[in-house]
């Protein structure tokens, strides 16, 4: 019997999820009141779309809520949420997984919690945004870092240039060459192809490789790329919105800090819970605005405005300006691969992030298994726990059994990381296990290990 899920919002969150999940066999339902949101999934999801207000108790009214096994209320408007969560709960469905971009919620002083609106999981996906770009901030040579298990392992995609020692070498060759760097090569992103690498795949120039390590070696993976990292010091951020805000008040005390605002309003409000950073009032796409605060002297410029074309235009900006790390946010995913290859060193899109958070609570709750999507590579992170009875240990498999399609990219027994890079390694019963692998190979994973 199929999980029913019921969402909230078609927008770019909404759509985003309701698509991969119609690919998982889910039974889907969406609302929303946009009448062009609703054709788009009619025209491109297998969903039953309901068209009306999802604060309404009337819009619920034919829908059996208590077969509803997760409602997700994913707008951009955080009051339509918390209303329709409570109601939502009161009508009987099992989980509410609700999006919130007001963080107040979560202060430990605060007066009202989710839990009391029938919340049982809160996604922030601004504060996601913030998080994953303080850890590109830290690693100056990543076009994206993503950790799991905690922060034990981490996944970081490098791009290969002219200089790198990696060109023109097989994935083994480097793996028998760096014994002390133990890693394991996951995903090439080639000439907008992604695929699992094999042993004797070549690395090539401008390829976006995708290293998995034990966070402590981060920065030897990097090195041993060709592109150490740079200390930052210097960070300019343009926008004051909601993410363009977390960031300048996390970063101000370990970073100097300037922040562009457009909006001589908003600069007012926020300036005064930014002591340590620098508001300026102006066009962050001015020229002469930016060579009077000395843009050659910045380490990291960070776009973060609601409005893609300038973010991605001030982008280009820092760039010519030789800025050495570029990182701007997108809304909408579609144009994610075009905008790193124009220049810009990282991109970050708050809609992945709550889509991936979403994601894990609902197939974490299903089953001993998590899966995680990527901004810009058709490849998604499986972790699995490999069961005795599995297919893996009654057929008496070894590693180099496993297809090429599925990137055992590392072990983790009694909490420590193994990476199995070399055929003396093993699996054994219950180990959890990261793969990666492209999305239609998931179920071919869990037939082999669960």
């Amino acid at each position: 019997m199929s999980i029913k899920i019921l969402l909230v919002g078609a927008g770019e969150v909404g759509f985003n999820l309701a698509k991969y999940l119609s690919n998982e066999d889910y039974d889907i339902t969406v609302i929303d009141i946009d009448p062009q949101k609703c054709n788009r999934i009619k025209n491109t999801i297998d969903a039953h779309v309901i068209e009306g207000d999802a604060s309404s108790q009337r819009i619920y009214e034919n829908i059996e809520m208590t077969n509803i096994d997760y409602f997700l209320p994913l707008t951009r408007t955080d009051e339509v949420n918390l209303v329709a969560s409570s109601i939502a709960k009161k009508l009987g469905v099992k989980k509410v997984i609700a999006r919130l971009r007001n963080t107040e919620f979560i202060h430990k002083d605060a007066v009202v919690s989710p839990l009391e609106f029938g919340i049982d999981y809160v996604t922030y996906p601004e504060k996601a945004a913030q998080s994953e770009i303080e850890s590109l901030i830290k690693q100056t040579s990543a076009v994206e870092i993503e950790k799991f298990k905690g922060d034990l392992i981490t996944l970081i995609g490098i791009k290969l240039e002219s200089s790198s020692p990696l060109i023109g070498r097989t994935v083994n060759n480097v793996y028998l060459s760096n014994p002390f760097v133990p890693h394991k090569t996951c995903v090439i992103d080639r000439d907008e192809n992604t695929f699992v690498p094999h042993n004797e795949s070549i690395y090539k120039k401008d390829d976006v490789v995708y290293f998995l390590v034990d966070s402590d070696i981060i920065d030897d993976v990097q090195k041993m790329a060709g592109k150490p990292p740079f200390k930052v010091k210097n960070v300019l951020i343009l926008g004051l919105g909601k993410i363009g805000r977390l960031l300048a008040k996390s970063l101000q005390y370990d970073y100097n800090v300037k922040i562009i605002e457009q909006s001589e309003t908003k600069a007012k409000k926020y300036s005064a819970n930014l002591t340590e950073s620098l508001v300026l009032v102006g066009d962050g796409l001015d020229y002469e605005l930016l060579e009077s605060e000395n843009i050659y002297d910045i380490d990291c410029f960070i776009s973060t405005t609601q409005n893609e074309k300038t973010n991605m235009l001030g982008s280009l900006i820092a760039k010519h300006h030789g800025v050495k790390q570029v990182i701007m946010h997108v809304s909408t995913t579609s144009y994610i691969k075009a905008i790193r290859g124009i220049g810009v060193d990282a991109v970050v899109s708050k809609n992945i992030s709550a889509v991936n958070e979403v994601l894990k609570i609902i197939q974490s709750n299903q089953q001993e298994i998590e899966i995680s999507r990527f901004e810009d590579i058709d490849i998604d992170s499986l972790e699995i726990k490999a069961i005795p009875e599995s297919k893996y240990f009654v057929q008496k498999y070894k590693i180099d059994d496993i297809p090429e399609s599925i990137c055992l990219a590392a072990i983790i027994r009694n909490n420590k990381v193994i990476i199995p890079n070399n055929p003396k390694i093993n699996i054994e019963a219950n180990d959890d296990l990261l793969i990666f692998l492209k999305p239609e190979s998931i179920t071919k994973a869990e037939n082999l290990f669960q």
